[in-house]
């Protein structure tokens, strides 16, 4: 069957024309760590100080894929891997034409973020956002730590199930000591000119 899929490249209008009209380049701001530790409150705050400057954002969110697109899937490697395959893919196709796209999505091990890399190519920025499972548990803005201490959550990323801390991320913010604009700011660095 997927020898019948041909992918279509025939375009009357180029990725650069569609750059051009926005005034910006197409790129991937990939955003992970802990349940809690404030990358959802990043992409939000980054998305209105974009948009305030006249840019087209688009927020990729990885509780909004599990509600979703990615629905079908559990939290088995096997079910991560193909979560964040398909966040990738989808964050491809919008950087390809023109849009800064925030990824939102824990992605707990190097290996899946290294797929996304692939997969997204060049336009891949790395960002991880880093707080501790204790931090996080504290905050528990979702109700999910309180959960997992009472035994109603099994392979909670950072407690039964892994997470691998990156050694050469494009950027770390650490939301223990840095406040969310801050965070936008230093972001804001990894932008395309």
């Amino acid at each position: 069957m997927a020898e019948n899929i041909h992918t279509q490249f025939h375009r009357f209008v180029s990725p650069e024309e569609k750059e051009a009209l926005l005034g910006q380049s197409g790129v991937v701001l990939w955003m992970y760590g802990l349940s809690g530790s404030g990358k959802s409150t990043i992409a939000a705050a980054l998305e209105r100080k974009l948009h305030d400057q006249g840019r087209f954002v688009v927020i990729l969110d990885g509780d909004n894929f599990r509600h979703g697109l990615n629905s079908d899937l559990g939290f088995s490697d096997q079910d991560r891997k193909e979560n964040v395959r398909r966040v990738s893919e989808v964050a491809r196709m919008f950087a390809s034409q023109g849009i800064i796209v925030l990824v939102s999505v824990i992605t707990p091990k190097q290996a899946l973020r290294d797929q996304a890399r692939k997969i997204v190519g060049s336009s891949f920025r790395e960002i991880f956002i880093k707080a501790s499972y204790e931090t996080c548990a504290k905050r528990d803005p979702k109700g999910l730590y309180a959960k997992v201490a009472a035994g109603e959550i099994k392979q909670f990323t950072g407690k039964d199930s892994g997470f691998e801390e990156p050694s050469s991320p494009d950027l770390l913010i650490d939301t223990e000591s840095v406040d969310p604009s801050s965070a936008v700011e230093m972001i804001k660095t990894l932008l395309p000119e």
